[in-house]
């Protein structure tokens, strides 16, 4: 190896702002030996060479290390001949040691350890630099210790003092002494530089740091002088970018390079790597970058195009695919309006920003870009529009698809997979379809089966009559004049022309718009050019957020892990005033604080709760601080009321608490429910503070008769007899309602002879007949009653009923003739019936009709009795006449017989000495009564007609 890689120790002041290439540092405590970085020149410098040689001398006592003690160290002396000398009165003060002072360049130490040689100096930033290397082996001469600069070279020695041991206080500072000359020892002088580890050939060269080249000249002998870069001439690039400047593998150098950028917009419209612009309308998947060598595994970029017009002759991006070695990304197109994308790796939904395997994905602005930073491949997707940006150190001339070949000429951008280059990249296009089972209509061959329309390379065509859109005249207007110079517009004009006639009222044309912008922020020139479409072009920002023309590509945060990107994109960002808390947290802050899982930004030592533990923001650490949350509460042991159980649930009150209390369940209440009567009904309330519900009888507010419930105004159907009402008064000890009736009004007058009588189920009496009405003077006759006019006692009136009628009938007694001259004086009287007259015939001595008492003996079975009871006897009234007024035989016949009789009861003896009681019937009053009169049969024949009458005898005069 060569002479080890420099240690820069960091002075204790830098007064020094001469700016030098970046070093890695460390502090006299501790050196650390790191691999310089080299920057990327402006303008590539010249310098002298510097030749260095050692002379051994001794060693001064100096230390860089804080060793309580310092060993002494024995140094060859190297001679630094730039051309010119610095005066010390001059000197810059610049690095510090042990209270001195050095300026830019100075040498601080110069001496061995052991077998091997250091060099210690103040650089140009300001940082001690540490050099070593193996001394060749020779013998060291005694000479005082005193730092030179001898300017002829002479042959290391390799002395073996101690090797100092690093401690923490300040080295002891070198005592100044006289300089003696070296004593030189005689040796042969040897070629090359064997004595560097590892050896150097004569002339062979090798890289120190920071550009610095080391020359082996002859015996140990080393120059060393910074590289000589000769700059290139800028070169014009083919896609009308501004070429980059690219460091040369040794990373002194450089050289001017066009990177490949490809961008697809609109229906979409293509510019290639080198510039070349075509449309093409396939709605297959597509190849669009491939290596031609294969140099990184798995590496592609593919488009999924889809029709986006209703006659399906324009075709728009709909999902973009990356493949680096073992991860595919997919930036999916979910929704246009609003913007909705999603993205999958390896099939699976992922969260940004993603970084995994040298690969990342993130949100810049409107764009979500797929970065690959081992490889410089920028690529992003907006759903209008795709770029993509490789560099041409790694891809140059080993590109094929759609982006064609990045040779900085355009003359070959129309390749096909085979390799052949045409003049149409249309039909280039078409051959890079990708076999996609979800679309069954593009082909698995080479070609379509309908190749897509066909435009002029570059040229636009709109359609007859087309009106294009006012808004493609801002893209050659004065709004991006500026950018005209960096990047042509008229492609971007041309697509923006077509899109506005063929998808014409979709906002197409914003697509050119958005893409030719864009590329104008990649050459660094912003234009706000969405405030001049009048809201058709229109980008809406959540409530958080405000919208840039240009914001960083990624925007600053509270916790960078990025380096800074210089880059710029439009889209929503934090407004001014904030920022933007971390990296895939959409939230911005004022001051940089915490922000938890629940993206609530909070301020360092604010307290607060969050998923059931307190939290406090504290600043340095994780941030967000948090312990479990106690709970306190009282548990009850048991639940007395009825229906109520122990629970243990989540408070609502604090839902990160369990509370346990008694928990209410109907279904555990044995109430039994009331049974309620008629014009009552059950009536359930929940009591507040009472698990179990209150089962009470409640009156409805009806009146109840004879089983059935009325309502308050309806008529109640009690008795016929009444009309009743349910009226709304309540009765206090019933809580029914009170019934109010009123009897049916009836007819209480009838005609004579009519009476009223009740009539069951009626409710009126009706007039019936209950008599007849005769002469005024007797008054009603009530039926089978008999009443003679007072005014003639042979006229009698009767009351009869004949079919549920009562006829009054008029009937005259008829008195038997009565011969007054045969009467014995005296005994003519009247008859019982008050108009006949009857007498004792001279000639009669009959016993008249009497009651005649006479002893009979009642029995019955072996009971009997002697009593006296009365019998009927005695003469009636009986004759047979002629009569001259019938013509025939007028008879008349009269029996005794009883008119009242009664029945009596009479104590029968019986055999044995009981008595038996025996009820009869006993005579009171015997009377003539008529009867007819039977007309006994002559030899068998009938007599002669003959009538038979029952009458009364008429009255005689």
């Amino acid at each position: 190896t060569s002479p080890s890689t420099p240690v820069v120790a960091e002075p204790t002041t830098t007064t020094s702002e001469t700016p030098s290439p970046s070093t890695s540092t460390a502090t006299p405590t501790s050196p650390k030996i790191t691999t310089p970085t080299r920057p990327v020149p402006s303008t590539p410098s010249v310098s002298v060479p510097i030749t260095v040689r050692t002379t051994p001398t001794p060693t001064p006592t100096i230390g860089l290390s804080t060793n309580s003690t310092s060993s002494p160290l024995t140094s060859p002396t190297w001679s630094i001949s730039t051309g010119t000398s610095m005066s010390t009165a001059t000197q810059i003060t610049c690095c510090i040691l042990n209270d001195t002072y050095y300026g830019p360049g100075d040498v601080v130490y110069n001496g061995t350890h052991g077998d091997y040689c250091y060099f210690v100096n103040c650089s140009l930033d300001c940082k001690f630099e540490i050099f070593n290397w193996s001394c060749p082996s020779t013998p060291q001469p005694t000479q005082s210790p005193t730092p030179t600069r001898p300017t002829t070279p002479s042959k290391p020695t390799t002395p073996k003092p101690p090797i100092p041991e690093p401690t923490t206080p300040k080295p002891p500072i070198p005592e100044p002494t006289t300089p003696k000359p070296p004593i030189p020892e005689l040796t042969t002088p040897s070629s090359g530089c064997p004595d560097f580890v590892p050896p150097r050939q004569e002339n062979e060269t090798w890289w120190l740091c920071n550009c610095t080249m080391a020359v082996c000249k002859h015996d140990n002998t080393v120059e060393i002088f910074e590289k000589v870069c000769d700059p290139p001439p800028k070169p014009v690039c083919s896609n009308g970018l501004n070429p980059v400047w690219v460091l040369d593998p040794d990373g002194c150098c450089g050289h001017w390079e066009c990177d490949c950028y490809c961008t697809g917009w609109g229906d979409p419209h293509y510019t290639t790597f080198d510039g070349l612009y075509y449309s093409y309308q396939g709605n297959c998947t597509y190849v669009l970058v491939e290596e031609i060598s294969p140099t990184v595994d798995n590496f592609g970029i593919y488009i999924d195009n889809y029709h986006c017009d209703v006659n399906d002759k324009v075709s728009c991006p709909r999902t973009l695919i990356v493949r680096h070695e073992t991860q595919e990304v997919l930036i999916k197109t979910i929704n246009m309006a609003p913007m909705k994308v999603q993205v999958l790796v390896n099939k699976q939904a992922v969260a940004l920003p993603y970084r995994k395997y040298g690969l990342e994905v993130y949100e810049a602005g409107i764009n979500y870009v797929v970065e690959i930073r081992e490889l410089g491949v920028l690529v992003s997707y907006n759903g209008l529009s795709f770029s993509i940006k490789m560099p041409y150190n790694k891809f140059g001339n080993n590109t094929k698809g759609q982006c064609g070949t990045c040779t900085n000429t355009t003359a070959d951008d129309c390749m096909l997979p085979s390799g052949e280059v045409i003049s149409n990249c249309e039909i280039m296009a078409d051959e890079w379809v990708v076999n996609d089972p979800s679309k069954p209509h593009c082909p698995h061959s080479s070609f379509t089966t309908k190749a897509p329309s066909v435009t002029k390379p570059g040229v636009a065509t709109p359609p007859p009559g087309c009106n294009p859109s006012p808004l493609c005249e801002l893209i050659k207007g004065s709004l991006f004049a500026e950018c005209h110079q960096y990047a042509p517009p008229q492609h971007y004009y041309d697509a923006c022309i077509f899109d506005s006639c063929f998808v014409p009222d979709s906002g197409m044309e914003c697509a050119s718009l958005q893409t030719y912008a864009a590329l104008c922020a990649h050459e660094g020139i912003c234009v706000n050019w969405r405030e001049h479409t009048h809201g058709i072009c229109e980008v809406t920002c959540p409530a958080h957020r405000e919208y840039k023309a240009c914001g960083p590509a990624k925007e600053p945060t509270c916790h960078p892990d990025e380096p800074l990107d210089n880059r710029t994109m439009e889209g929503c960002f934090c407004p001014e005033g904030t920022i933007n808390f971390a990296p895939g947290v959409d939230v911005c802050v004022q001051t940089c604080g915490c922000v938890g899982p629940d993206n609530v930004p909070r301020e360092f030592g604010e307290r607060f709760e969050f998923d059931c533990k307190n939290c406090i923001c504290l600043e340095g650490g994780s941030g967000i601080v948090c312990e479990e949350k106690l709970c306190a509460q009282t548990k009850p042991q048991e639940c007395p009321e009825e229906g109520t159980y122990l629970v243990t649930e989540v408070d609502p009150s604090d839902t990160c608490c369990n509370r346990t209390y008694c928990k209410c369940n109907t279904s555990l209440c044995g109430t039994k429910l009331p049974v309620c009567e008629l014009g009552f009904e059950l009536k359930t309330q929940i009591v507040p503070g009472k698990c179990c519900p209150v089962h009470t009888c409640e009156a409805k507010g009806v009146c109840v008769l004879d089983g059935a419930e009325y309502k308050p105004g309806s008529p109640v159907h009690s008795d016929k007899c009444q009309e009743c009402v349910c009226t709304e008064r309540v009765n206090s000890s019933t809580q029914l309602n009170i019934i109010s009736c009123n009897h049916v009004p009836c007819n209480i007058s009838c005609k004579p002879g009519f009476e009223l009588v009740k009539v069951p189920g009626q409710c009126c009496p009706k007039c019936e007949q209950t008599h007849c009405v005769g002469v005024d003077a007797l008054g009603p006759v009530i039926p089978g009653e008999m009443k003679k006019d007072p005014q003639n006692n042979c006229t009698i009136y009767s009351c009869m009923k004949l079919q549920d009628q009562l006829i009054s009938s008029v009937s005259e007694i008829t008195c038997p003739d009565l011969d007054l001259g045969s009467c014995q004086p005296g005994t003519i009287k009247l008859m019982d019936n008050g108009c006949c007259k009857t007498c004792t015939y001279r000639n009669e001595t009959r016993v008249p009709c009497s009651t005649v008492p006479s002893r009979e003996v009642i029995s019955v079975g072996k009971c009997r009795k002697e009593m006296l009871i009365n019998h009927c006897a005695g003469a009636c009234g009986t004759f047979a006449r002629y009569s001259e007024e019938a013509q025939s035989m007028d008879h008349r016949c009269s029996c005794c017989k009883e008119v009242r009789t009664s029945r009596r009861v009479v104590d029968l003896d019986c055999v044995g000495g009981g008595t038996l009681a025996h009820e009869f019937t006993y005579i009171e009053s015997c009377e003539c009564q008529d009867t007819v009169c039977d007309i006994p049969l002559t030899r068998g024949r009938k007599g002669p007609q003959s009538r038979s009458r029952r009458a009364l005898p008429r009255p005689r005069s």
